[in-house]
């Protein structure tokens, strides 16, 4: 039986009961050291990584949240019942003040392919209880994911996260933009933000703290893991490698860069090897549930070099290694930016701008087991199947991509938008297209994959209901929907 959130959040009122006893119930948004929440990620059949990050005042301007520039003990359980009468793992470490107090836990002893709950205490203080579940070792016979990608602050009420924390999910998959670096996020009544570019680890700190203190997002990321990777706007809109988009001088981008990727690991449950290096980060890797699902979590804007490769060679190489060998059932290229080409018009900032490099990718894909793409940054649905050869609709298929839309950025969007016709009659491959607002529920088995667009009507307000508006289903070893 898999515990659902609203018993989650009914089990928080009775930590009096518990090992921390003594304190007041625990509300949905909650407030003073865990003003930010928890969260969890990168299951392994033995283990998963717990998040919180220390910040009785989130948008302090200098990025430390309200905190002394001190190391502070955070203690934390793993229990197995939301009451934390049967906790099965716990310990100590030290919120470091040069990582923003936030805590990076990597449990592991627990049972392959089970639910447990995760709290923290600091300070005399207990955070909310997060729900989490390791991933299976074998005999995985059911996958219920989501994926979903660019909430960008100012523009919608993160709705979709309240509806996604609803589902019956094992697993939240988010592509990228997590927060966006521009001006002023302050639209909507959520808060006001300087109106300049972000540039120091400060400024990222706040920006992350800013959207991390949204209790539609805290909700999402306390009912299941995650598996998380960037794109562009966690540094800069469309940068590449070393390349920033608007000329910033490389010595100053690449510091900028080292800045957001601190602040990107610092706000997200990343294990240490995802750490970075001032500004070098390896965020791809590979995450395997049981026999069923293989997720290949690529890294599209850090080896990229516009007009020759977007992966960069080591990390090309590791991904055509990981195809070549044994695998699961189902192969999913976890990453950020449109792979099929889409005519007229397609921007050189998806993998259309690397076409040599995608069209290696495509013929591994035709070698590999069940493959398929889930792709972000689009701000609208589409689902695509890809051909062998992508200028003869009449090849066979290989592969398919499905694409997700925004949780907010670019506002309310639209059911039928205009030109999709025009766009699905000159792009054979394509099969959807909606540019509404919400994220993409899968259900995967050894025999099908299931993807339903849940999309809402609207994010300009702060409720909205959430609806079914296609769906689509994969069969194992055949190609295409």
């Amino acid at each position: 039986m898999r515990p659902n959130r609203r018993v989650l959040l009914g089990g928080a009122a009775a930590l009096g009961a518990t090992a921390l006893a003594g304190l007041a119930p625990l509300s949905a948004a909650p407030t003073g050291l865990f003003s930010l929440g928890v969260a969890s990620g990168d299951p392994l059949p033995d283990g998963v990584v717990l998040w919180t990050r220390l910040a009785p005042e989130p948008l302090a301007p200098d990025g430390l949240g309200g905190m002394p520039g001190a190391p502070v003990p955070v203690e934390w359980q793993v229990a197995a019942d939301e009451r934390f009468s049967r906790v099965e793992r716990s310990g100590s470490v030290l919120a470091m003040p040069e990582d923003a107090h936030s805590v990076h836990v990597e449990v592991s002893g627990l049972r392959p392919g089970a639910w447990y709950f995760y709290r923290f205490r600091a300070g005399g203080q207990v955070s909310p209880a997060g729900r989490t579940r390791t991933a299976p070792d074998a005999g995985l016979r059911r996958l219920a994911f989501a994926f979903a990608s660019c909430q960008h602050y100012a523009d919608g009420f993160y709705t979709a996260h309240a509806h996604l924390a609803e589902e019956e999910l094992d697993l939240v998959v988010f592509l990228g933009d997590y927060i966006y670096e521009g001006g002023s996020q302050g639209s909507l009544g959520r808060g006001h933000r300087p109106a300049h570019e972000l540039r120091t680890l400060a400024d990222y700190r706040v920006r992350f703290a800013q959207y991390k203190s949204d209790a539609n997002l805290q909700a999402a990321h306390a009912a299941f893991p995650w598996i998380a990777v960037f794109d562009d706007h966690e540094v800069q809109n469309n940068w590449a490698g070393d390349h920033s988009d608007t000329g910033v001088p490389r010595a100053e981008f690449r510091a900028r860069r080292a800045a957001a990727f601190q602040a990107y690991y610092e706000h997200l449950p990343l294990r240490r090897a995802q750490r970075p290096t001032g500004p070098d980060i390896r965020i791809h890797r590979r995450l395997t549930f049981g026999d069923l699902v293989d997720f290949h979590v690529l890294d599209t804007r850090q080896y990229r070099s516009p007009a020759h490769t977007m992966l960069g060679p080591p990390q090309k190489d590791w991904l055509f290694h990981n195809l070549a060998g044994p695998t699961a059932r189902w192969n999913v290229l976890a990453q950020q930016v449109f792979f099929t080409p889409l005519r007229p018009g397609a921007s050189a900032d998806t993998w259309y701008g690397c076409p040599a490099e995608r069209n290696e990718v495509r013929d591994h894909l035709a070698h590999a087991s069940s493959p398929v793409i889930i792709t972000g940054d689009a701000h609208g649905n589409f689902v695509a199947d890809v051909h062998a050869d992508f200028d003869d609709p009449a090849s066979p298929v290989v592969a398919t991509e499905f694409v997700g839309t925004s949780i907010s950025s670019e506002g309310d969007g639209i059911d039928h938008p205009p030109g999709a016709a025009a766009q699905l009659r000159a792009n054979p491959h394509l099969k959807f297209v909606n540019r509404q607002r919400g994220y993409v529920r899968n259900l995967v088995t050894p025999e099908t994959w299931t993807a339903d667009y849940r999309v809402v009507d609207r994010v300009s307000q702060p409720q909205a209901s959430v609806r079914v508006v296609a769906g689509f289903e994969l069969e194992a070893g055949r190609r295409g929907v």
